[in-house]
């Protein structure tokens, strides 16, 4: 993690260090001027002060980010050109080198509507990115069949892990498992959350075969991959608009396999989601995984079929 730890400036880089060193398994470092620097992780809240290091208890024992951090942790972050990150940062977040995704709150700047600019940025949270190879090794052979797969959503409520799932089948597919050849993915990263990219080359690995259109809106990216890259899987994370939706179908009727994700609380509220009620009825999906937190955190998954049979 020394793409975070070197991000920061150099008084502050021991509270990082010690995060990773000490066991904390970060998954949030949040930043806020005129509060306690904070990190959210395996035990939960985590503080520093350069007396006592790294503790947990109370905030106001903590040290207070100042401006100037802020300043200068975002001159190391944009290597000195925040110039060139302005698009991403309007959208609300920036990636750092290694997939590290860092949200950004301050002044909106707002023309009809819509924001053109983030200005006199006040609180940043890096979401530590963490590839966990592997974790679809179980669930990839329910979805394979002798000449690729079915089409596939993966379902789950927020934070319980439809990406990492979705990266992980995205790699296994485009490397070749379960006696299935490797596969040409085409990936619509539209928040650069699965591929992770960085000035447009992924951080996390997905495979020799998998091709990656990343900050796209996912309905034009869909349409694009399609027609320029000929992909066997179209790979797509968070479906849910109405244009999202008709461009899914689109590619079913190019001939494209379709993995996605979208969130749902439970399999018993797929009625409430419009689409998914759709393609269940005329059938275009032929599994679904549904994720969720069992004992002690770990993720569990069940596996559906196109008539909501529980198959696994």
């Amino acid at each position: 993690m020394e793409e975070i730890i070197n991000a920061f400036p150099g008084a502050f880089r021991p509270f990082c260090r010690a995060l990773f060193e000490q066991g904390a398994e970060p998954e949030e470092i949040r930043l806020r001027v005129g509060q306690p620097v904070m990190a959210l992780g395996k035990g939960g809240e985590y503080f520093w002060s350069r007396t006592r290091g790294l503790f947990q208890g109370r905030a106001g024992e903590g040290y207070f980010w100042k401006d100037s951090d802020m300043k200068e942790t975002l001159n190391r972050m944009s290597q000195y050109s925040m110039y060139a990150l302005e698009e991403e940062i309007r959208e609300g977040f920036f990636t750092i080198r290694g997939g590290h995704r860092v949200g950004v709150v301050g002044k909106a700047v707002c023309e009809k509507g819509q924001i053109v600019a983030i200005r006199s940025i006040c609180g940043l949270n890096v979401r530590v990115a963490r590839q966990k190879r592997g974790c679809a090794r179980d669930v990839l052979p329910w979805l394979i069949t002798e000449k690729g797969i079915y089409n596939t959503l993966i379902l789950s409520p927020p934070g319980v892990g439809k990406t990492t799932m979705l990266r992980d089948c995205i790699r296994l597919l485009s490397e070749g498992a379960g006696g299935l050849p490797g596969q040409k993915v085409g990936l619509v990263d539209e928040r650069s959350e699965v591929a992770a990219c960085y000035f447009g080359v992924p951080q996390n690995d997905l495979g020799c075969r998998t091709d990656v259109l990343d900050a796209c809106p996912k309905a034009v990216g869909m349409r694009l991959l399609v027609r320029s890259m000929s992909p066997q899987v179209l790979a797509v994370d968070e479906l849910g608009t109405q244009e999202d939706c008709q461009a899914v179908e689109e590619a079913l009727h190019c001939g494209c396999r379709i993995l996605g994700t979208m969130h749902l609380g439970g399999m018993e509220e797929w009625k409430d989601k419009a689409y998914l009620s759709q393609w269940i009825e005329r059938g275009f999906f032929e599994r679904f995984v549904f994720l969720q937190s069992g004992a002690g955190g770990k993720r569990e998954f069940s596996v559906y079929d196109g008539k909501r049979q529980k198959l696994c």
